[in-house]
């Protein structure tokens, strides 16, 4: 279902947004029968706490809606969309209560609260039809944007990997191309090998689908921007086989491809004045008698050599031939975003997005935008005294350094070989998924960067 406010004529309950300690002072200003109902309900204005007020014949004519103290705001993403599956079926309009800087945000989350991923039970919904009026000085367009591209990057990451293949991902990505114009070109197969993606290749020979690498473009003038995002399918870790509690969750291992185009969606959508290009590198990391093995040694596309010391540490792979082919064109920024480590989790948890980049000022505009947009990251560093981590002696680079010491960094120390000095870049190690369903958040894939890498495009790039 379309992610989309109401009509702004739309008759419209008004709903009264309260912190606990604004709950006493509302119900002395109302009228008899308002104060002895609420007060009769225990409304208290913490978070996710809902009521209906009714009129004299019993409809509803307005509604109160819990927003917490500021101690608690701070634990929930989207504060507000937590009454939102307590309200009843109708129209509502924010009758204050919310902070001007927060009014967007909260927006968005009442929107993504509608969020179901209903591909395999047609008309299932969580919300109960609580629809709301934007409020006046929100940029309407913009929150129902971004609504939409967490919804394709959720339902990308949801689909099970059956469904939602190399191939599969090839035709949203084409999908998108013809709803918003530009070109896309995708190698498959063998034309990897001939066209000088070896470690692409190497990954996904053994897949029950072919390989490919989908380079998507739009935009015919301003800075150019390359996305690169980590299109694994599904990852059995190889002839490394994961356990099986490890394996249940790897249809999200590429959550990377997924918030790249949702990310890409939005920028198209938004019709921002640059020069976009996505490259996805989509395979399935499977075990067959054609699996590339631990020690072979593979050639990248920039001619860097890497032992494989763990077929488990893939992902690294195949960006690696992507980053380099997208430093050919010499972007102005590069951006690669990737389910790629667990020592990324260990780090800092599944709810905040860590990247990495030499770039101060752009590690600045993403900790600004990251603030303002409800999408958390946090900077982790490009550790230079590690480099020697990722060498193994037998080759130039080892995918999968032993020790286990500061996996993330050294994977991104990994990717950083393969991008020219000089660029513009941030790699993103993300998790892709909500555990467990929070407000404006329902339980599996997830958006996690996008909307922080969008609010800081314009200082970035001075847009």
């Amino acid at each position: 279902m379309p992610l989309s406010f109401a009509p702004a004529s739309s008759e419209a309950w008004p709903l009264h947004v309260l912190s606990p300690d604004q709950v006493d002072v509302w119900i002395a200003q109302a009228d008899d029968d308002t104060r002895n109902w609420v007060e009769a309900s225990g409304f208290d204005g913490t978070i996710g706490a809902a009521l209906m007020i009714p009129g004299p014949g019993g409809a509803p004519r307005a509604a109160l809606a819990g927003y917490g103290t500021p101690r608690d705001r701070a634990r929930v993403r989207f504060p507000l969309a937590a009454a939102v599956p307590r309200l009843a079926p109708g129209i509502y309009s924010i009758a204050g209560g919310i902070d001007d800087g927060a009014l967007a945000n909260e927006c968005l989350g009442w929107l993504l609260s509608s969020y179901t991923f209903t591909r395999y039970r047609p008309g299932a919904s969580e919300n109960a039809g609580a629809d709301l009026v934007p409020p006046e000085g929100v940029d309407t367009a913009r929150i129902e944007i971004l609504a939409e591209a967490e919804a394709l990057t959720r339902d990308l990451i949801n689909a099970p990997a059956a469904d939602m293949g190399p191939a599969a991902l090839e035709t949203a990505s084409r999908a998108m191309q013809e709803t918003f114009g530009g070109t896309l070109e995708v190698i498959i197969g063998e034309a990897l090998i001939q066209n000088n993606f070896p470690m692409i290749h190497a990954v996904g020979r053994a897949g029950p689908q072919a390989p490919r690498l989908i380079d998507m473009r739009w935009g015919d003038t301003g800075p150019l921007v390359t996305l690169v995002g980590k299109g694994v399918c599904f990852d059995t870790g190889g002839l490394n086989l994961k356990p099986g509690s490890s394996m249940g969750l790897m249809k999200k291992d590429m959550g990377g491809a997924a918030n790249v185009l949702g990310l890409a969606q939005a920028i198209m959508a938004l019709e921002l004045p640059v020069r976009l290009r996505v490259l996805i590198p989509a395979v399935e990391n499977s075990v067959s008698s054609n699996s590339f093995r631990p020690q072979d040694i593979l050639t990248s596309r920039k001619g860097l050599t890497v032992e494989i010391n763990n077929t488990d540490a893939e992902g690294r792979l195949v960006l690696a031939d992507a980053l380099a082919y997208a430093c050919e064109e010499q972007p102005d920024l590069l951006i690669s975003m990737a389910t790629l480590t667990g020592a990324a989790r260990v780090a800092v948890g599944p709810d905040i997005a860590p990247f990495f980049t030499d770039d101060d000022g752009v590690a600045i505009a993403l900790e600004t935008a990251a603030r303002a947009s409800a999408d958390p990251v946090w900077r982790l560093p490009f550790h230079d005294p590690y480099e020697a981590l990722i060498e193994p002696g037998i080759a130039d680079l080892d995918n999968a350094p032993s020790g286990g010491m500061a996996g993330a960094i050294t994977a991104a120390l990994f990717l950083r070989r393969f991008v020219e000095p000089g660029t513009r870049y941030a790699h993103f190690d993300i998790y892709g998924w909500q555990q467990s369903a929070a407000p404006g958040r329902s339980k599996g894939g997830l958006g996690q960067g996008p909307r922080a890498i969008l609010g800081a495009l314009d200082v970035v790039l001075k847009l």
